[in-house]
């Protein structure tokens, strides 16, 4: 199933890590994860989201305020059964735990390139089977395989996901094509032009319009379109922490104005949330 980034030869269990059979080793890290990102690979010394986006996701998150969107997320992945998922961009790993929590039984699979975000999804996930030790096997969570890695070289075989759950993340549509099996698809999770409109409005003076269809125009030959919905909702947000969380996570965070960011933070305001759902199928 997994497969070296450097040769995409199949990975055995060694150890505490994984190797193939060009002796190219990659050690399971302390947290749990397994680093699968060689540094040629990297752009940066630390690519991905730093500390401070991760933690800023990670509170408003866990705050309940797009639990809505988690949940739907989750029973669309369970409606199509499948044997074998992977959520490409998993970050912190909080919709990466709702889909696995209705796909207990198939295998699991999560990367991101930002090793933070990775480390705070494994302790996401050791709380999670803690507390699942108490409850009685048919309601436990299935185990998750966690990666470090880059989405434009996933380190899975051909056609070894019959699931893949994009969630707010770029998309490498000729790796999905490959990574997924016949009869596959890639659930797709975005914004469209309403979502964050009014907290928009309050950052900018002009607010640029968004072509929400235009990923469709990237669906390569071998993929179509087999369902699309929207989920909307007002957002009260109350708490200054969770304003400024929110503007933490996103890039309004670092393009809007210091001043503009402030006014934000300081008043309660009701914000909408749109999200629209793509199931893109293999062929």
């Amino acid at each position: 199933m997994l497969i070296c980034p450097i040769c995409q030869q199949a990975l055995s269990v060694v150890d505490n890590g994984v190797a193939c059979p060009a002796n190219h080793r990659f050690d399971r890290a302390r947290q749990g994860y397994l680093n699968l990102l060689p540094v040629q690979h990297k752009n940066s010394r630390d690519p991905g989201d730093n500390v401070a986006m991760v933690e800023a996701r990670r509170r408003f998150l866990d705050g309940g305020h797009y639990a809505p969107l988690a949940r739907r997320l989750a029973e669309l992945a369970a409606e199509r059964a499948p044997q074998r998922w992977l959520d490409i961009g998993c970050g912190e790993g909080y919709y990466t735990a709702q889909i696995a929590e209705l796909l207990a039984d198939a295998d699991g699979y999560a990367l991101d390139i930002s090793r933070e975000a990775v480390k705070r999804a494994c302790a996401r996930s050791r709380a999670r089977s803690l507390r699942d030790a108490a409850l009685p096997t048919s309601l436990s969570v299935a185990s998750l395989t966690w990666l470090v890695a880059s989405m434009a070289r996933v380190p899975l075989a051909d056609a070894s996901c019959n699931l893949l759950a994009s969630v707010f993340s770029p998309l490498d549509w000729q790796e999905a094509l490959r990574l997924l099996a016949p009869g596959g698809g890639l659930l797709r999770m975005g914004p469209t032009s309403e979502h964050l409109m009014q907290l928009r409005q309050k950052l900018y003076d002009e607010v640029r319009d968004y072509d929400e269809q235009k990923h469709l125009g990237l669906i390569p030959p071998g993929m179509r379109l087999a369902h699309s919905e929207t989920l909307r909702f007002a957002l009260n947000l109350t708490s200054s922490q969770a304003r400024a969380d929110l503007l933490a996570m996103t890039p309004h965070g670092w393009r809007a104005s210091a001043e503009r960011r402030a006014a934000v933070i300081a008043e309660d305001f009701e914000v909408t949330v749109s999200i629209r759902y793509d199931w893109i199928e293999k062929l």
